[in-house]
């Protein structure tokens, strides 16, 4: 099956960029559609599941979300994620996120999986990954980047208390990485 973009062009440009195309795809019937079509470019990102070893705890992230506090979910509580900067490798990003927002030095991620946020809107793909560390790896202060205005709190969720906890939460990609968690959990991997 075979598909093409034209008439492709940027209708909004500011931190994050929209752009208007039109698509012409094949059907699974033989025929074509074409059709105007919008997406969000959002730029890839990178997030990830720690768990702190000593306490058998997953580290989560409580911070203000303007978008989610349209249906009045302001704080969320989330894995530490960030977007990737421009020609920066994902473990070299999620590295520097979780310094930043939680305060811990993370080596070696693992990563789990990677997927698209909502591919009927966004590019944006997010990187998963998986971690665990010491409670002597908390060598910064965390709390998020102030030029960027943020205001995080570490949040400690014990593993036993996951699956009572993962129904409370409104973050998919936190929801996946936690579910993904006890999969693994439960076989042997």
């Amino acid at each position: 099956m075979k598909y093409s973009i034209w008439e492709e062009k940027i209708v909004f440009n500011d931190h994050y960029k929209i752009v208007q195309a039109k698509v012409t795809y094949d059907t699974f019937n033989g025929k074509q559609i074409t059709a105007k079509r919008l997406a969000f470019e959002r730029g890839d990102s990178v997030a990830i599941l720690i768990l702190e070893k000593e306490t058998k705890s997953v580290l989560l992230t409580n911070q203000f979300r303007y978008p989610s506090c349209k249906n009045n979910n302001g704080w969320l509580l989330e894995i530490p994620a960030g977007s990737i900067e421009e020609n920066e490798e994902p473990e070299k990003c999620v590295t520097r996120e979780v310094m930043e927002e939680l305060g811990y030095r993370i080596n070696n991620p693992k990563l789990i999986s990677t997927f698209y946020t909502s591919p009927g809107a966004s590019t944006e793909r997010i990187y998963l990954f998986f971690t665990e560390v010491s409670q002597h790896d908390k060598t910064g202060k965390g709390g998020g980047n102030v030029s960027e205005n943020e205001d995080i709190q570490l949040v400690k969720i014990p593993v036993s208390d996951i699956a009572s906890e993962i129904l409370k939460l409104k973050d998919a990609k936190t929801i996946l990485a936690l579910q993904w968690y006890l999969l693994k959990s439960c076989a042997s991997f």
